[in-house]
């Protein structure tokens, strides 16, 4: 209201001035004007504010669009005026042209003037000089980075003090933007040091991953705290607010350009579907789950057998999604009776299997586990997919399986081997996905490298030379939606991982990006190769090779076509004599399924050195 007021207050101070500009200041004239002419301009002006609401703002953080709302409400009301002229009798309304248009000018520039004024002088009463300012500068001086300075600048409760604008383009340097010098990244170093500069703030929408992280190392090398301004999605309602900008993840330095999701295309495959996820509290399985319900599924039927993170994610999905056909179970894909329960009760449409064991170094000591669930496991709910006619099966597999050195990629490797024969007779289309390590997955190496930091170090990598490849979590999800919309069954998609992590570089990454250095401040030990475990994954077998689809980032294995038949009775047998044999006999029947397998550092190399 009391903004209002002054509008108000403001409208009729304009429209005096306005009579008295054009008449020269002759009292004569200016006391000519009628009341009625006076109460019309005031009550016109009101209705124009009330229809754009000028009012309804913070003036002290009034922006760019306050000002628009002012231009448009005095506009309308001008020229509500000018009609006005030619329309009533001059004993109603009686003012000339010029009146109206210097009112217009003078209203604009008083209402547009209070709200850039207003801001300024806050901030000098109430936090010039009394909070202690932390000097930054701006990568980026397009539309992102300007906004993200005006923002700063306004927000009274922030710290920051932005010092310099920088950016890859040489025609800004020693010009301002927003009042702040911009220079180019060659006199960078001088820049920060003569400005005691502790922090840098990333405000590139489109920047590529590789600029992005030689900026991050060049701030790095010069003690700098790094921190970025969030996709516009992530925006509160539309609007960068300062409090919004924080410190840059680790993941953010190892993730691509997003992923785009043909929608429809999904959406065709699982509206009003009946689907259900094993191992849908897991990583994965958890961010199907997230993703599917935008796609109307009639019910989605979660298996899992970890209790609690089962009941979370069902809370989740209640409170934050307000999804209501979530059907959580408790269940053990190993059951076949269980299993058969769920298929006759719920009748699914699509099958996503993400249920298993996937640690290397444990499941190198308990292989019969593996065999149980990676293989028995997934024939369950394979044959059941089949038995039951669903659509379409799609099976989270790994790169791991690609000539595999452990227990557990042979396992993949075998269920992989298992739905592609079954293909061959079933109406339903099986699908395998195959990708690398997914970041911030249960037990993945971020999660545990940022402990060691937290704890004072060491932090623990197994070998100086070791490289594997990464993908976050939901861009392995919409990947696995997309293959399973494109599949047509039998095919094995890639993912496209990027280029393979350097876990060396990426630990020391971490640690300075906790504001440590290493080797001085957190130590880096290297603890040897664990059972089973590889120097480099990789994506293709040696007998196997790509054939691109339709998505730049998924290609087909090129695969050799496996009898059934056959195919069933060896893993068959296997299954059979899980708890029949040793070890070590079990893992020979493995071998001889896979002849690519080949043990590394491992208690079952010594199989291979007597083959």
């Amino acid at each position: 209201m009391l903004i209002l007021l002054i509008d108000i207050f403001l409208s009729g101070f304009s429209f005096c001035l306005a009579n008295m500009l054009v008449s020269d200041f002759d009292y004569n004239k200016i006391t000519q004007l009628t009341l009625s002419t006076f109460l019309f301009i005031i009550i016109v002006r009101l209705i124009t504010f009330k229809i754009f609401e000028t009012y309804s703002v913070i003036i002290r953080f009034a922006g760019s669009t306050d000002i628009r709302k002012i231009f448009k409400a005095v506009i309308l009301g001008s020229v509500f005026f000018i009609i006005a002229n030619f329309s009533f009798s001059p004993t109603y309304f009686d003012l000339s042209l010029s009146i109206i248009i210097v009112d217009y000018f003078l209203l604009i520039f008083m209402l547009a003037g209070i709200r850039v004024l207003m801001p300024l002088l806050h901030r000098f009463l109430f936090s010039e000089g009394k909070v202690a300012k932390t000097n930054v500068i701006i990568f980026g001086a397009g539309k992102l980075g300007a906004m993200t300075a005006r923002v700063i600048k306004q927000d009274a409760l922030n710290n920051y003090n932005v010092i310099a604008i920088f950016d890859d383009n040489p025609n800004i340097h020693l010009k301002y933007l927003n009042g702040i010098p911009a220079y180019n990244l060659s006199i960078f170093e001088k820049i920060i040091q003569n400005g005691k500069v502790e922090k840098a703030i990333i405000a590139i929408q489109n920047i590529s991953l590789k600029r992005k992280n030689e900026f991050v190392d060049l701030c790095l090398e010069n003690g700098l705290k790094i921190l970025q301004v969030p996709s516009t999605s992530a925006w509160l309602d539309g609007n960068l607010e300062a409090n919004q900008i924080k410190e840059i993840r680790i993941e953010d330095l190892l993730n691509r350009a997003p992923i785009e999701l043909d929608s429809h295309n999904v959406k065709q495959e699982l509206f009003e579907k009946r689907v259900l996820i094993t191992g849908g509290a897991g990583s994965i399985g958890s961010e199907l789950v997230r993703q599917i319900i935008r796609f109307n599924p009639v019910e989605l039927v979660v298996v899992d057998q970890a209790e609690t993170p089962l009941v979370n994610l069902g809370l989740e999905i209640k409170e934050e999604y307000s999804f209501d056909s979530l059907t959580p179970i408790i269940g053990d894909v190993t059951d076949e009776k269980r299993m058969e329960t769920i298929f006759e009760r719920h009748k699914p449409q699509v099958v996503f299997h993400a249920a298993a064991y996937k640690h290397v170094p444990i499941m190198e000591a308990f292989p019969r586990e593996a065999v149980n669930v990676n293989i028995k496991g997934t024939r369950t709910i394979a044959d059941l997919s089949n038995k039951y006619g669903i659509e379409k099966f799609v099976m989270v597999s790994t790169d791991k399986a690609v000539n595999p050195t452990n227990v557990m990629g042979a396992t993949k490797r075998i269920a992989e081997m298992y739905i592609q024969s079954l293909n061959s007779e079933s109406t339903t289309q099986f699908i395998t996905t195959r990708f690398g390590n997914v970041l911030g997955s249960n037990g993945s190496v971020i999660p545990r490298f940022k402990k060691q930091i937290e704890k004072g170090g060491p932090i623990t990598v197994t070998h100086p030379e070791i490289t594997r490849y990464f993908m976050t979590i939901p861009e392995a999800s919409r990947l696995v939606l997309e293959a399973g919309t494109i599949g047509k069954g039998g095919e094995i998609f890639l993912f496209d991982m990027g280029e393979p992590v350097k876990i060396l570089d990426l630990a020391e990454k971490l640690i300075r990006l906790s504001g440590f250095t290493p080797k001085e401040d957190i130590d880096i030990v290297f603890s040897g190769l664990r059972p089973g475990e590889k120097l480099t994954e990789e994506l293709l077998g040696n007998r196997e090779n790509s054939i691109p689809t339709h998505h730049p980032k998924i290609t087909k294995a090129r695969i050799e076509e496996l009898k059934y038949e056959d195919t069933s009775l060896t893993i068959a047998k296997l299954i059979v004599s899980c708890d029949r044999v040793d070890d070590l006999v079990l893992v020979a029947q493995m071998k001889n399924i896979v002849p690519e397998y080949i043990s590394n550092n491992s208690v079952f190399s010594v199989i291979d050195k007597t083959v």
